[in-house]
Order: structure tokens, then sequence, then C-alpha cells
């Protein structure tokens, strides 16, 4: 039984808070954390104790989502240690695989996502990147967005034309250094009605299959190993994470997280992405037995 959910649950003016039972490591089976903002601090840097508690949390048969929406080629060679035991969702939830097995594989035809690349073309300070299953294609040479390019996507390539690229396109990303939300998000919002078209950070934004999101996943997986939302953990910080969250009973907002992650999430971190607020949440829900 759980004990101790504060007078938030009722409240919504009041702060959420969770004060953990010591039954609580008997019922969670699948924890997802979304990686920027919420796994990794703001220099993206995983926690010191992360490796010891993920090693904790496997020998309890305990499965680790990590849910970004970053390539899966980024993710695999961060998380090299753990790539046979660890379950990735990449790309904001149109491509999962454990084990090397795809569980779940999202694409949109070329031709559907070209009306996207042409509108992305024609915003002032941003910058097209067409996310494949084999690669990231990019036309910008621009420097600092190619830093950023490095950043989150082990495999690109530079093209000529990004409406040619030969590949599985998973999801059209606009990097935008006026504003995701200000800047893009207004030119693409005549498009949410055939796509998922969701701002996944200050500079970024996403536009993916309408069927196409990290909350899908989750149920991929749930499904896939026999696990009830009852048994799940998540944690996030940004709009991409909002369906996440809802498909997991156990859902934390970070306490940095964007207001309306707190206002859809259960519960909220104690500490933020910088002082490890995932991590405590887990040893403390998971590990203190």
């Amino acid at each position: 039984m759980w004990f101790g959910v504060g007078l938030q649950a009722w409240y919504s003016d009041i702060p959420k808070f969770f004060f953990v039972s010591k039954y609580a490591s008997l019922m969670i089976k699948l924890i997802a954390a979304d990686l920027d903002g919420t796994l990794l601090n703001d220099k993206k840097q995983l926690g010191s104790d992360f490796w010891e508690t993920e090693a904790q949390l496997h020998s309890k048969g305990i499965y680790l989502t990590l849910a970004s929406g970053r390539q899966y080629y980024t993710l695999l060679d961060a998380f090299d240690a753990i790539k046979d035991r660890a379950i990735f969702i990449a790309e904001n939830g149109t491509f999962v695989v454990y084990k090397g097995e795809v569980l779940h594989l999202d694409a949109m035809d070329m031709a559907t996502a070209h009306p996207l690349i042409e509108t992305g073309r024609k915003i002032k300070g941003a910058h097209l990147i067409v996310c494949g299953k084999r690669s990231a294609y990019v036309e910008s040479t621009d420097e600092a967005f190619l830093n950023e390019v490095r950043l989150y996507y082990k495999r690109h390539e530079i093209v000529d034309d990004l409406t040619k690229v030969k590949d599985d396109i998973l999801k059209v990303t606009s990097c935008d250094f006026n504003g995701s939300a200000i800047n893009s998000y207004p030119h693409f919002k005549a498009f949410e009605s055939d796509f998922t078209v969701a701002v996944s950070g200050e500079i970024y934004l996403d536009i993916t299959s309408k069927t196409a999101n990290k909350g899908i996943a989750i149920k991929k997986i749930q499904q896939k190993l026999g696990i009830l939302p009852e048994e799940t953990l998540a944690f996030g910080d940004f709009l991409n994470d909002l369906e996440m969250l809802q498909a997991a009973k156990y859902s934390y907002a970070m306490k940095n997280a964007h207001p309306e992650i707190i206002k859809t999430a259960k519960y909220i971190t104690e500490f933020d992405n910088n002082n490890n607020g995932v991590l405590e949440v887990v040893k403390k829900l998971c590990l203190a037995n």
C-alpha cells in the first residue's frame, strides 16, 4: 500500500510531493527517464552515481528506459556499457530498440515530409535536420548549427537537398536559434492536424508522425514486456515528455520542468536535474529496501 500523498493531490495550487512507502520497490518494474534537463545536468553529464544505481536496478530486474529526442546511435554510444540491457527510445518515440531488436518504428514517407522541409527552409534563424533510421541529414553548413548536430547526432551527413534523402524518415527537426516556441512553432502550427509538432527544447522543435510520441513508445514497451502503467515510473521536464508521463502511474516532473509538465505529472522531484533529481527519487522508491 502507498502512503503519504500530500494535499496537492486534491489542491492543484499546492506543490506536489511524494512520501515514499517502504513497499514501493515491490511495485516498480519499468523506469523511463528523459535525458536533457532530466537525467542529465545542464552540462550534459550523468550523476556520479548513475552507473552504480543502474547496476542495482538491473540486479532487481527493473528495466531502465532512456527516452530522448536524440538519435539512437548517439544514445548507443553514450550508454555503451549497458547497451545490452537498457531500452532506448530515440527520436522522440519514433524508434525503440531493446537488445538490438527494433520494438517500434514509426516513420513518415519522404513525400509527406516535403512540405515540412519547404516550410522550415523559410524560417529565419532556423536550420533543419531530417532524422532518418540510418543517419541524420542537414543542408546548412553554419558552424554553430553543426556544433549542435554533432552533440546530438553521432551519425550525420551534409547533403545538397534534404528532399532527396533516401531513408526511413523518423523526424524533421528545426534547430532554431531565435527560439523554437516563438519563432518556429507558429510556422508549423498549421501541420498539427497531420503531424505531432512538439517543442522539445529552447531551440528545438520536432515534427513526427501523428502516431509517434514517447507515450506510445512506452506503451509498446509495456505490451512487449508485460508491464502495467501501475508498475511504471517516469521522469520528464519538457513538452515532448507529456505523453510519456501520462503512460505511467508514477509520473514525476523535474523540479526544473516546464509549467505544463509540472501541471501534468502527479509528483515533482525534490531536486532539479543539476542535483540528481531523478536518481534521488529512484534510490528512495526502488532501492531503499
